[in-house]
């Protein structure tokens, strides 16, 4: 028989007090009602943690802080699919809408199928958020059909299926739209505002149809700004395939091109009007913003294309803050799904740059330095430091693919908390719906 001590027993009656309370705590945890609100997911595809510290550098300077350093919560992303490490922009953003693993060919559809998502339903987060009467708007630089965006209102077996995939966005009842892409808008034969003639093949004119379900159209920049304040569903169309020319620095110079169409309004203008007509009447909202060309621009190697767009998406992050700290039921998350090129910046110190000697502009490895024009031109020259100095670097790419590692997650406002530590690239969905729905997701 054994005896306890006095003391033995309350070390005991503790301890079960202690288990007791915790699975009490677990379970209540896990039936726990959060808080709802809206929620801005800006996604510049392609970046990783690099890119952000050179646009840093480059734009504002090395002891500056850009709009993403003010995001306070920040974790490390893991962006492998079902059949491999490197996501594909498709497949990585399948994942974000759906919340499972998918395979690289994804397209809201995986192997013919619509996955099942996290939440238990066969659609995507932003036809969940619809179907419950969430205001919705997706906005993209590139082409209407680019996946970062359309994987959210559209299902397909082919991420080259742009006829269908454009149709199928224009019929999602979401109450913004903006990209890229009237070439898959309207049909071949027929003149649009920026190409010659359209693409489709099935007679379809999804301009008029967008007209039709009570969308206003609009086409530039100077358009978008005379927006009636009543406006309700907006459509805007702002170029043939991009609005960006995602050509290498040496090409754009040949052909006279610049990096963005001037008439096209930048990332933060679009997402500063999309979140005047999405948060009218204090509406719960879901607006997901993609910047691609910080994707195409890094895979085409082309550096000052992909600083430039990043910075872009920067610039949307501070008008997203600039909302969040009026209406703090805002959530803001932003992250990449992999890495376009595999950027790295490259300083350089005085002993490098020695007077009446040449400038190295090729890595001892055989990888040509990317300078302000391009392959093998001059440096870049840093904004300056809190002590007044400008430094001059270089860009170096591993690849003209996408690679994986070095992509961060970081959040900010309603939720944010959750967003630390180690990230999957199906907690994105995760902590989206918590802040729609105010529920936690295993």
């Amino acid at each position: 028989m054994i005896r306890l001590t006095q003391k033995s027993k309350l070390v005991l009656l503790l301890f079960f007090f202690s288990a007791s309370v915790m699975l009490s705590f677990s379970e209540s945890d896990k039936n726990k009602t959060y808080p709802r609100g809206n929620v801005i997911f800006i996604h510049p595809d392609g970046t990783s943690i690099t890119v952000w510290n050179t646009v840093r550098m480059l734009y504002y300077g090395p002891d500056s802080e850009i709009n993403w350093d003010k995001l306070p919560y920040i974790g490390i992303y893991r962006g492998h699919l079902t059949n491999s490490l490197t996501a594909t922009s498709n497949g990585g953003g399948t994942v974000h809408a759906y919340g499972v693993k998918v395979s690289t060919a994804a397209y809201g559809s995986d192997n013919g199928e619509i996955p099942t998502s996290r939440s238990g339903v066969k659609m995507s987060i932003m036809k969940e958020a619809i179907k419950s009467g969430i205001k919705c708007g997706i906005i993209n630089s590139g082409n209407i059909d680019e996946p970062g965006t359309g994987v959210f209102l559209a299902n397909d077996n082919s991420r080259a299926n742009s006829e269908s995939i454009a149709l199928s966005i224009i019929k999602s009842r979401a109450d913004v739209i903006m990209s890229g892409g009237e070439e898959w808008l309207i049909p071949v034969g027929v003149k649009g505002k920026h190409c010659k003639e359209g693409k489709r093949t099935d007679g379809k004119n999804l301009i008029k149809l967008a007209k039709q379900n009570g969308y206003t159209i609009v086409y530039t920049l100077e358009e978008l700004l005379q927006i009636p304040d009543d406006t309700e569903k907006l459509l805007g169309v702002f170029a043939e395939d991009h609005t960006f020319n995602d050509k290498t620095e040496e090409d754009l110079a040949k052909l006279n091109l610049p990096l963005y169409q001037p008439w096209a309004p930048t990332l933060a203008e679009m997402t500063e009007a999309a979140i005047k007509i999405l948060s009218r009447n204090n509406s719960q909202f879901f607006l997901v913003v993609e910047e691609e060309g910080t994707d195409n621009f890094g895979n085409k190697n082309n550096a000052i294309g992909m600083l430039e767009a990043l910075k872009r998406s920067d610039d949307a992050l501070g008008v997203a803050l600039k909302f969040e700290s009026q209406n703090s039921n805002t959530m803001i998350i932003t992250c990449s799904d992999s890495e376009a090129g595999g950027m790295e910046a490259i300083g350089f110190d005085e002993e490098r740059l020695k007077p009446n000697e040449p400038i190295q502009l090729t890595d001892p490895n055989g990888s040509f330095y990317d300078g302000i024009n391009g392959k093998e031109s001059l440096p870049f020259i840093s904004a300056p430091d809190k002590s007044g100095r400008r430094f001059p670097f270089v860009v170096s790419w591993s690849t003209y693919s996408d690679v994986s590692g070095s992509v961060v997650v970081r959040a900010a406002g309603l939720n944010s908390e959750f967003v630390k530590g180690s990230v999957d690239n199906t907690d994105i969905y995760k902590f989206i719906y918590l802040t729609l729905f105010g529920k936690l997701l295993n």
